[in-house]
């Protein structure tokens, strides 16, 4: 029988034929008891406070495309960063740039470059991760039609002495990660290492697939990926995936989408060594990335478009919680739809509300997402939501 020896993980390949052959019944994500909520009975969170992080303004930028915003609070300060290109979406012009926020996310700072294009690749969207006084960037790298995607790190080494300092430098610490396009901030694990989601794209442009990154223990310049099994009933999705983390398991939540209108869900029980295939949960959601987590409050969440009558629509933006301890989602609340007056942002009739990203701070819940106005082709805007824990009672 063959082994190998994958971020401290013994496979074997007896075993994965075994994780192979289990059930695909629907895996009960929410409540099984109750029926997720409609669009029209899912009650708005109260105390919301809503700003802009980077408007939508070719006419005074020349970007046309922004997607995948990230979120971090290091050193007292609120960074955030995403895909940015004056071209078109997920080609080689695309960048990566950011804002930070003294004010926890009222106002922003100039926008500044965390990485540009090099040559013929694109740097772009990723994930963040504030760690011993360090904050850390992992974002895709690829060249066209995703050729040799690979993920890059990159250190903050000369931070921000102003809420308008935009020379601020970031250190590339070289690629850590092959065919992995980082989803979902990095998570550690009681074994030691972290892991943290994503999306792989062997073969172009057309479909994406559920992976897995694991550290070598606090060493983030290495990282070894594990890819999630997909049946074949399952392979027309494109495959951006969250986690959910506890001791004894991981839930990796996936994007469907196609004629797919729940998440779909797998499980793994040694640390992401090996993996469930992916399955259709009961938990609706359209074509479209999710973010989970856990909060202090012992919650566990998943923000989406995740009403029963989504009609595979990226809005309203909806943030699901379990009950403090348990499992089970089992209360859904809209933090915005796609019309919403009265607050700053896009507010437009048929506007996706998408790729959210969240980070808790000091007793609130800060969502990013973007925001495309009803323009579609993800010509977005960059908002944030915050939303108080104690509304989510």
């Amino acid at each position: 029988m063959i082994r190998l020896l994958i971020a401290g993980c013994f496979i074997s390949s007896g075993l994965l034929a075994e994780v192979t052959a289990e059930e695909t019944a629907a895996f009960p994500l929410w409540e099984p008891a109750t029926l997720v909520p409609a669009a029209s009975e899912t009650p708005l969170l109260q105390g919301v406070r809503f700003s802009v992080i980077k408007k939508r303004e070719p006419e005074v930028d020349g970007y046309n495309w922004l997607h995948g915003l990230a979120l971090a609070w290091h050193n007292d300060m609120l960074f955030s960063f995403w895909g940015h290109n004056k071209s078109d979406e997920n080609t080689p012009t695309e960048v990566a740039q950011g804002r930070h926020s003294l004010d926890g996310g009222v106002t922003w700072s100039p926008v500044w470059m965390l990485a540009p294009n090099v040559g013929s690749e694109a740097r772009s969207h990723g994930v963040f991760l504030s760690h011993k006084g360090i904050l850390w960037a992992f974002l895709a790298r690829f060249g066209a039609a995703y050729a040799d995607l690979k993920t890059e790190a990159f250190r903050l080494i000369k931070a921000p002495l102003s809420q308008e300092d935009s020379d601020i430098t970031w250190e590339s610490t070289g690629v850590v990660a092959d065919g992995f396009w980082p989803c979902d901030r990095p998570v550690p694990m009681e074994n030691g290492n972290w892991i943290m989601a994503g999306a792989r794209i062997p073969d172009g442009p057309g479909h994406a697939y559920p992976v897995v990154a694991i550290s070598r223990g606090n060493d983030f310049t290495r990282w070894d990926t594990v890819a999630i099994p997909v049946p074949d009933d399952h392979l027309d999705i494109w495959g951006e995936t969250t986690l959910i983390t506890a001791p004894e398991e991981l839930t990796a939540i996936v994007r469907a989408g196609g004629t797919l209108d729940h998440a779909l869900v797998s499980t793994s029980l040694d640390f992401g060594c090996t993996w469930y295939p992916v399955q259709r949960s009961n938990l609706p959601m359209p074509g479209t990335k999710a973010y989970a987590g856990q909060l202090s409050t012992g919650q566990r969440y998943v923000v989406g478009t995740l009403v029963r009558d989504h009609g595979r629509v990226r809005h309203p933006l909806t943030l699901a919680v379990s009950r403090p301890g348990e499992n089970y989602l089992s209360r859904l609340f809209c933090i915005r739809d796609a019309v919403a007056h009265g607050i700053p942002g896009e507010s437009v009739i048929g506007a996706a509300l998408s790729y959210p990203y969240a980070v808790e701070h000091k007793g609130f819940l800060y969502v990013a997402y973007s925001n495309d106005g009803g323009r579609g082709k993800n010509l977005n805007s960059a908002e944030m939501a915050v939303i108080p824990l104690a509304s989510l009672k």
